[in-house]
């Protein structure tokens, strides 16, 4: 079972951990909005140089990114074939009933392949160098206009907060549980459906229990500590927006200029 890195936090002391997280938040929708923008090789050989000199730039260990697109892989391959097979365009090299493969079918593939390994990588990045609580704190802090309009900022964001936390404890949870049934001679990932799935089956009971279980300790604990909602409520470390959160925006935004260029070049 491949390992889900969401909400997994890498400590470090590189230039992107030191970025305001509303900062790396802005960036990495932004980046996603512009990733569908590149329509040739150069332009996704740009935005890969960008996504790699982040990375380098993070000093995260490049296997962690290896890790997060493994869980997605095959659904990276279904839409990849389904580009390939479906579309029509260019020089057609083979066909048999609705399915053809096509240049421009085969250029399509590689490059939806590029995009979701893109997105993949900068989602990765970011929450690899920013800690669950401060992605919270930051889309709080963006979304605090729709407070005029009646939206529960806070509690949004609480749940996302809770969300990414309990994310990656979930997924060791599940995996102490397979290992569980592995012991007792289940065998994952073998025979038919059916039999996959009635495998499956007795790892939701648990599983299902363990985070009750955790969602009223949680409750409790809040509870305890007098927790009323966010009016009123301080924050303990405070984000400010710095002459590296500016660089790191100009450079995106030069990104996106040379982007429009080779889009029309």
């Amino acid at each position: 079972m491949g390992k889900v890195l969401l909400g997994r936090y890498v400590p470090g002391d590189s230039i992107v951990h030191r970025m305001d997280p509303r900062a790396k938040l802005i960036l990495s929708f932004f980046f996603i909005v512009i990733i569908f923008l590149a329509n040739n090789w150069q332009s996704y050989v740009l935005l890969f140089a960008l996504t790699i000199g982040s990375i380098l730039a993070a000093r995260v260990n490049f296997a962690f990114f290896i890790k997060g697109v493994r869980p997605l892989i095959w659904l990276i391959l279904f839409t990849v074939l389904l580009q390939i097979f479906f579309s029509s365009g260019g020089t057609v090299f083979w066909r048999w009933g609705p399915f053809n493969l096509s240049y421009y079918g085969l250029i399509n593939g590689a490059y939806v392949f590029c995009r979701f390994v893109l997105i993949i990588f900068m989602s990765t990045l970011l929450t690899l160098t920013t800690a669950p609580l401060a992605i919270a704190d930051a889309l709080e802090k963006l979304m605090m206009p729709l407070k005029k309009i009646k939206v529960p900022v806070y509690e949004i964001s609480l749940m996302l907060s809770i969300a990414l936390r309990f994310v990656p404890t979930l997924m060791d949870e599940t995996a102490k549980i397979m290992n569980a049934q592995r012991s007792r001679g289940v065998n994952f990932g073998e025979g038919s459906i059916m039999q996959q799935i009635k495998a499956v089956v007795p790892l939701l009971v648990p599983l299902f229990v363990s985070s009750f279980n955790r969602a009223e300790d949680l409750a409790t604990a809040m509870e305890a500590r007098g927790y009323r909602g966010g009016e009123g409520r301080t924050k303990y470390r405070v984000h400010y927006w710095q002459t590296g959160d500016t660089a790191g925006c100009a450079v995106f935004v030069i990104v996106l200029i040379i982007l429009l260029f080779l889009r029309h070049w």
